[in-house]
Parts: C-alpha cells; structure tokens; sequence
C-alpha cells in the first residue's frame, strides 16, 4: 500500500514503495506478455491524461496500461480543451475531479504543476512529466528494467549522458536509484550539466568517457533540439563526436552493460544507430516495461484506502 493517494516523484517516494511498485510491475509484465491482456483490476474505475505537452510512448501507455485492466480511459490535450480558452489548470482539475475521475495523469511544462493539482482534488495525481523537475514513472520503468535484466538495482554504477540540465527523467532516476543503492554518474556538455546535483548523490562529470568506464547501465538522454537556437553546444555534429553514445565508448562499460534510453531517440546525435540497435540496448524492452509499470501504479492508486485519503469507492 502506497503512503499517498497520488505519484508526483521519486523524491518523496520511499525504497519500499518502489520496491512494492516494481513487484507489481512483475505481475503484471505477466498479462502483458499473455494472449488475454485483460484483467478486472480497474473496472468501474475512469482515468484521465490530461497532457499540456505532446507524448506519444508515455500517454499510450497509460491508455493501454488502463484498457488492459478494464478501465475508462480518457483523454485532454491543452490545445483542444478550454484550457486554449484561459481556464486555470486548477479550474480544469476541478472540472474533471466533480465528473467523478478516479486518476488523473498530468504532464505540464511548468514544474510543481502535479503537486498544485494533487492539492485540489480528490482523484488521485500521476505526474507524468513536470517541467525539468521529474518524470517518475519514466525512472519506475527503468530501474523495473535493470532489476529485470541485471537481477537488482543495488551496487550497480549506471551512467546518465546527455542534457542533463534539462532533463526530468536524470532527476527521478538520481533521486530512485540512489535511494535503491545504485551509484549514479552524469555526463554531458558543461552548459547541459548542473553541478549541484552532486548534492542528490550523483557523480558529475564533462568526461563521458570517465562516466561511462566500468558502468553496468548507460543512460542516453534525448538532447532537445529545440535548445541548440541557444547556442548550449556549438553543433549537433560536434556534440554526437564528443559527447554521442557510440560503441566505441560504450566498449569502455562493462561486459554485458545494458544501453537505455528514455525516447524518443535522435539517431547520429546522441547515441549513434549501431548503439540504439545493438544486442545491449533494451530501449523497446523499455518501452513493455513502462506499461507494465503503469498498470501497477494505477492498480496500487486505486487500492488505497478512502481514510488514508485515497480515491473514491
């Protein structure tokens, strides 16, 4: 049973939580990989993602995560909602919480939006991407991905590269791995770091080839085009050749290190295709697990108790 009626990060998020995330993730990678991907678990229950973003592999597989368990899953995007008409994200979440929805998914560009809905309704909260603040299920279904291939998340040195200043998945995945004793390094471009997160327990480092030596994870981050227009890297070219996943440098981790990436991929920047595709990469694998994650979480949310603040019978 989880501590709160809502999932807004790792930060607030205790090991044996995400312990007891992980293992209902288990059960349920079963029904995914079954030929009845049916279960009762949310029948009668109504979810709703509410992205003021574009998604595609995380909105999905909410969708899937609650269709499988014979829930009513539906869907607001900012642009087609009366949110392009100026109502408040408060009056939004108010709106959908009084039609009776059960969870609400939200990804918002502006940090701390999750927490601000959580406030206000009664429904319970996923955060599904705040700003540069985090992205916990992202981070859910890769330690569920580690712990799947590697056979546990402690003692393991993952490696994150890419914009890490930016990025809401380095976060979740500092503040989860730590917590289940992992070491965590990052690595990118000095205008792409932020060295206060060495703070947080992670390794910070401008020398991919140092963080990389001796991993048993490597982690690309997706570099955000859209911020070259700032002049953060001096060219997409010349950051793929320093700073690019490519075999060469994952040759430096160890035997058998698994490749990941969050997506969606920009193939030649970086992490080149010969890495995205080799036998070491498990980001499709990935991409199972995050439902199979989903599921458990809208399965343990929906379980709780109404006097510990729960949803709605």
């Amino acid at each position: 049973m989880l501590s709160s009626k809502d999932m807004l990060g790792l930060r607030e998020t205790s090991a044996e939580e995400i312990h007891e995330i992980l293992n209902t993730a288990e059960l349920m990678k079963v029904v995914i990989s079954s030929n009845n991907k049916k279960t009762p678990h949310l029948q009668g229950r109504s979810i709703m993602t509410v992205f003021y973003e574009n998604s595609t592999r995380t909105r999905m597989s909410f969708e899937l995560a609650c269709k499988y368990m014979s829930g009513t899953a539906s869907n607001i995007s900012a642009s087609a909602s009366s949110v392009a008409k100026g109502e408040t994200l408060i009056d939004t979440a108010r709106t959908l919480d009084v039609m009776g929805t059960d969870v609400m998914i939200l990804r918002h560009p502006m940090s701390g939006a999750p927490h601000l809905m959580a406030k206000n309704v009664k429904a319970s909260v996923i955060n599904a991407g705040d700003g540069i603040n985090e992205h916990p299920t992202q981070a859910l279904l890769d330690m569920y991905t580690m712990r799947e291939k590697l056979g546990g998340v402690k003692g393991l040195r993952v490696a994150i590269v890419g914009d890490v200043r930016h990025s809401r998945v380095a976060r979740s995945n500092i503040y989860g791995l730590t917590k289940m004793g992992a070491s965590v390094v990052v690595a990118g471009p000095p205008t792409l770091l932020v060295p206060e997160l060495d703070a947080l327990g992670a390794e910070v480092t401008d020398r991919v080839d140092d963080a990389v030596r001796g991993a048993d994870v490597v982690m690309g981050l997706r570099i955000q085009l859209e911020r070259q227009k700032k002049g953060l890297f001096p060219s997409v070219r010349e950051y793929h050749k320093y700073f690019g996943l490519t075999e060469e440098r994952i040759a430096l981790a160890r035997k058998g290190a698994l490749v990941m990436h969050p997506g969606p991929v920009n193939r030649g920047v970086e992490i080149s295709s010969e890495a995205a595709d080799s036998p070491e990469s498990v980001i499709d694998e990935q991409v199972t697990n995050g439902v199979a994650v989903r599921m458990a979480l809208l399965f343990l949310l929906t379980r709780q108790k109404p006097e510990t603040g729960g949803v709605r019978i």
